[in-house]
């Protein structure tokens, strides 16, 4: 987490959300109050699965109709589960609660079941797109909370900025609030270095994650996912792409939750599917969805100055799809029974793949 974000520590807010909020586990704030909504698919039961099927749930940075359209297609297309990650960084652009009601138009336009029609701890085989809506490095608890209080599946409370200790204690409280309302939480040890293109982030330190630490954070905090830093970038790679396979498995053998790496984009293949074999259940790309659509709207106004505007989006959601589609693939995921490549990941049992 780069040194420019910074966290209001202020945690008033996430106590009171916390208490007495009426726990709905499983799908949580997502399906409360609309049972007739399509329901997102839950965080932890859906990286769990990842792992002990051996492939990478796919998180998508989504910011406007066109990249939101494009992974519920792609997931709707492929039949893998897909997390939707509207960033802390494009509420500029999309508050929570807008991001809820456009994904839940989305999925009833593509079949998918209302909340509630099956147990809340399944996720549906055949039922259309499997998808959940995630935030993506809010640092601040109130941003959590509001992504909670609108309906999100899952969110990322990012304090890795900031000391262990008070990482721990800003971490703990997100996830006391988020799993009384059923939601699951993503937090981040260790810095990722800012690459390329990076949108989100224009600066960033590389501090590799230990493996020590790693277990007694997530053992203090009870966070369902960690995001490890082993050697990706935000945005594109400046020289040759490397992952600290070794450092990986370390922190694999101590740590009984799915992993995360963030930094996808322009990661090889072989090595997005050593990392997945390793405990990664889940691979974040924003920048490489984004430069394809930015690419294929600058050709088509190119070629045509007085392209209409509506049909700007129908091009980036097109670029945006390819892009996303491939990367499904390089995750492991083979359809149908979405079994891995190379079958069950490495390390640990998939019995003991965390919460």
């Amino acid at each position: 987490m780069p040194s420019d974000r910074r966290v209001d520590t202020d945690l008033g807010g996430v106590d009171r959300v916390g208490a007495g909020s009426g726990a709905t586990h499983g799908f949580g704030p997502a399906t409360a109050g609309a049972s007739s909504a399509p329901r997102f698919a839950p965080f932890g039961p859906m990286l769990r699965q990842a792992v002990a099927d051996g492939y990478a749930v796919a998180a998508f940075n989504v910011y406007d109709l066109a990249t939101f359209r494009a992974a519920v297609a792609v997931a709707k297309q492929t039949g893998a589960p897909v997390i939707l990650a509207l960033g802390e960084r494009y509420f500029s652009l999309m508050r929570p609660r807008t991001a809820v009601a456009l994904l839940r138009s989305l999925l009833a336009e593509a079949g998918a079941i209302p909340a509630g029609a099956i147990p809340a701890s399944a996720i549906p085989a055949s039922s259309g797109p499997v998808v959940g809506l995630h935030l993506d490095h809010a640092a601040s608890p109130e941003h959590c909370l509001e992504a909670i209080e609108a309906g999100f599946s899952s969110v990322m409370i990012d304090a890795s900025h900031l000391p262990f200790e008070e990482n721990v204690r800003v971490t703990r409280a997100v996830v006391e609030a988020a799993h009384a309302r059923g939601v699951g939480v993503e937090a981040e040890l260790g810095g990722i270095a800012a690459g390329d293109a990076s949108h989100e982030f224009s600066t960033g330190t590389e501090a590799l994650t230990d493996p020590d630490q790693a277990a007694a954070f997530v053992a203090a905090t009870g966070v369902d996912a960690l995001a490890v830093s082993v050697g990706t970038v935000h945005g594109l790679y400046r020289g040759d792409p490397h992952i600290d396979l070794p450092r990986l498995q370390a922190i694999r053998a101590r740590v009984d939750v799915p992993l995360v790496l963030h930094g996808g984009s322009g990661t090889p293949a072989d090595l997005l599917s050593a990392a997945i074999g390793r405990g990664v259940a889940k691979v974040n790309v924003n920048t490489e969805v984004a430069l394809a659509a930015v690419r294929r709207i600058a050709e088509a106004v190119a070629a045509k100055p007085k392209t209409h505007l509506s049909e700007l989006t129908g091009i980036a959601e097109a670029a945006a799809r390819e892009v996303m589609a491939d990367y499904i693939a390089r995750f492991r995921w083979r359809g149908g029974t979405g079994r891995g490549a190379t079958g069950p990941s490495e390390g640990r049992a998939s019995g003991e793949a965390g919460r």
